[in-house]
Parts: C-alpha cells; sequence; structure tokens
C-alpha cells in the first residue's frame, strides 16, 4: 500500500513540476477578422505559415479595446495585427529600444507619432530598453524573437532584471506577458544568446517569474522536435522552421 501510495506521490510531484501546457483555444472573432484582413501586406501573408497569427493572438488573449506594447516590433508583423484585433477602441505601442536604432535602415519614427495612416490606433515609442514605459497601463506586452538579444553586447546596458520589472509595471493587475522565442538546448542557459540567437526556456521562465510574474503556461503550436538547436536561427538548413516556446505570463491581481 505505501508502496502504491509513495508511486502516486512521485507522479503527483512530476506533474506538478512539469510546464503547464495550455490547450488550443478557438480563435475569436476579432483575431480572425485581423488574420484575414484583405488590407495587410503581401509579405506578412507570406509569413502566416510559420508563424500561426491567430492561434498566437488567441493565446495571447488579444480582445477589442485592449491596449497592447508590441515590445521590440522588428517590421511590425504583429504590431498590425495587434491594432486590427483590438479595434479603434483599442491601442497598440510599438516599442523599439534606442539601442536598436544603429540597426536601422531609415530613421525611426518619432516619439509619439503615428507612423502607420492603415492603423493609426498604433504609436511608435522609443526610449533606452532599461527606460520602457508607455503612456498608459496595458492589457497585453508581446515580444517575439527577441528577448534573447537583450542579454547581449550590442543591447547593453539593458538589463533584464529591469526590463521585466518595467514590464510588470507597464501592465494593469491580471495584465499578460507573452514571451516568444527560439529554443536553445535544455540547460545550456544563456550560452547561445549571442552565437546562435537562441535562449534556454527555462531561462526566460525563472527571469520574469523574478519580477512578480506568475507563469501561466505555454502553447506548443511553434514547437519542433526536428530542430538539434545547433544551428544559428538564420542558417539556411533552419531559418523558419527552428524549435520556438511561447510563454505566458500574469501580474497578479
Amino acid at each position: 500500500m505505501f508502496r502504491h501510495l509513495a508511486h502516486a506521490a512521485a507522479a503527483a510531484a512530476l506533474l506538478a513540476a512539469a510546464p503547464a501546457v495550455l490547450a488550443a483555444e478557438s480563435v475569436p472573432a476579432n483575431v480572425a477578422a485581423a488574420v484575414a484582413d484583405a488590407a495587410r501586406p503581401a509579405d506578412d501573408k507570406a509569413r502566416d505559415a510559420a508563424r500561426k497569427p491567430a492561434e498566437m493572438l488567441a493565446f495571447a488573449g488579444v480582445k477589442p479595446g485592449d491596449k497592447v506594447a508590441d515590445l521590440i516590433p522588428g517590421k511590425g508583423y504583429f504590431t498590425r495585427l495587434f491594432a486590427k484585433a483590438v479595434g479603434p477602441k483599442g491601442a497598440v505601442y510599438a516599442f523599439m529600444p534606442a539601442e536598436f536604432a544603429k540597426f536601422s535602415k531609415t530613421p525611426l519614427p518619432a516619439a509619439g507619432s503615428h507612423p502607420d495612416a492603415a492603423n493609426p490606433n498604433i504609436t511608435f515609442l522609443t526610449a533606452p530598453m532599461n527606460d520602457f514605459a508607455t503612456p498608459e497601463k496595458l492589457d497585453v506586452v508581446w515580444t517575439s524573437q527577441n528577448y534573447h538579444d537583450l542579454h547581449d553586447s550590442f543591447a547593453a546596458p539593458a538589463d533584464l532584471a529591469v526590463v521585466n520589472k518595467r514590464v510588470f509595471d507597464a501592465l494593469k493587475p491580471g495584465g499578460v506577458y507573452v514571451v516568444l522565442d527560439h529554443a536553445a538546448a535544455d540547460g545550456s542557459g544563456l550560452r547561445d544568446t549571442d552565437t546562435l540567437h537562441r535562449i534556454d526556456p527555462k531561462s526566460v521562465r525563472a527571469e520574469v517569474e523574478k519580477a512578480g510574474f506568475v507563469y501561466v503556461g505555454e502553447t506548443t503550436v511553434l514547437r519542433s522536435a526536428a530542430d538539434p538547436h545547433t544551428a544559428n536561427v538564420f542558417d539556411p538548413s533552419i531559418r523558419g522552421k527552428t524549435d520556438q516556446f511561447v510563454y505566458k505570463f500574469r501580474k497578479p491581481g
């Protein structure tokens, strides 16, 4: 009897330690409409098969009227989707760290400007990464494929402890922080952030939870067992097919 109890206790402990994998969610109408919008750039639509935007926005829980920050928006793929999904009563803040400005081939929009005429609810923001802030409290902060970069020398003096606390402070109680990035080998920590442009998911979770967030779970939609985690994410053999984790955290309240 005691042996059976011991086995049951061990199984329960393993389940408690395992990461929570959230069930696939149905795609809300506002998200479906944002993805189906005929006005989306052709380059954006061409990336949909790999980026699975409907599943990503549904996982993030983006609703009409929400206030969303796209942290390090790149070329604005998700920024534009958020703008359509939150609608005219919502707001989207595209925050580009000042440290990244040197990589832009064109001058950055002015801070506080609305650079996308098709999506006037997008506001461009820029400041040093450690000074991340938005004009109002947010429902969602999203960052995709760039969290690992903040550990690298070119992003200095970005400090993830400071950045994650800034994100925490920018969110409303109950707001969510979603981190999508390229997975590194299990147990590798921060070793591959600058070389392979990957990060160990466990390191991300530890850093974000340290800022006060509660881990909600992950979606496995972008996971790939075929990725050996040994190649740079820009290597032609793996580019666009990397194993990517998507973690959701919540600010208590």
